[in-house]
């Protein structure tokens, strides 16, 4: 029989924590959203129309991907180079709906739209909560929140043009990382993790001079996946 006063305590945690949780949300979509800036402005740059870098941000949706895209065929690439590249950059998105879908447990719609909204940030502030409901509505509220304000900057991007130039004028070149770093930080718990990260970046940082951009990160991951399993195992 469940505990009536327990049960209040945890409404009364939940309703406390929506309001910081949604605010942490919108700040990750505006870090986010400062980069979009960018990649509308050099995809009008490298050719693309106005309309044509709004369906990118819609439809792909994950910014790595887009910037390779543009930036492979802006540099005179072919469209199937393009897109193995972009594809290559979009894998992990499938991993990380398959870790999120117990915690989810999508049905109906919501697993098309849960598809879309899967990306770094949704995914890292997900898994960092406390609880299930708080990493459903972490999920939810940072994937809307990014969606949102990504597709909104690009087309201010895209319609400014030239204007705003590229990331490094601005300083913007280093919004994502800093952002991914800190959504994170909060899941370098223990030994284990700390070490799995750091064999990571080292793999990553030794193939990046010697394979196609998108290859380390994705070698790198396949690399940590006996190291992450052999921990929980133990």
């Amino acid at each position: 029989m469940s505990n009536p006063a327990a049960a209040a305590v945890d409404a009364a945690v939940t309703a406390d924590r929506r309001h910081s949780i949604i605010r942490d949300a919108v700040a990750v979509g505006v870090a986010v959203a400062a980069y979009g800036l960018s990649f509308g402005a050099l995809a009008v740059a490298s050719g693309f129309s106005v309309a044509q870098a709004a369906t990118l941000s819609a439809f792909a949706f994950t910014g790595a991907s887009q910037f390779a895209y543009i930036g492979v065929l802006g540099g005179g690439g072919t469209a199937a180079s393009a897109i193995s590249v972009a594809l290559l950059l979009g894998a992990r998105n499938g991993l990380y709906a398959a870790g999120l879908t117990p915690l989810m447990a999508w049905r109906g719609w919501k697993r098309i739209a849960g598809a879309q909204l899967t990306i770094d940030e949704s995914t890292a502030m997900a898994t960092a909560r406390q609880s299930p409901a708080e990493g459903r509505l972490a999920f939810w509220a940072t994937g809307i929140s990014v969606f949102v304000l990504w597709n909104l900057s690009t087309l201010l991007g895209a319609f400014a043009g030239g204007r705003v130039g590229s990331p490094e004028r601005w300083g913007l070149d280093v919004a994502f990382p800093a952002a991914f770093l800190a959504l994170l930080a909060p899941q370098l718990r223990g030994r284990r993790a700390v070490v799995t990260a750091g064999v990571a970046v080292l793999v990553t940082l030794a193939l990046v001079p010697l394979a196609p951009v998108g290859v380390p990160v994705l070698v790198a991951a396949a690399t940590v996946v006996p190291i992450a399993l052999w921990g929980r195992t133990r």
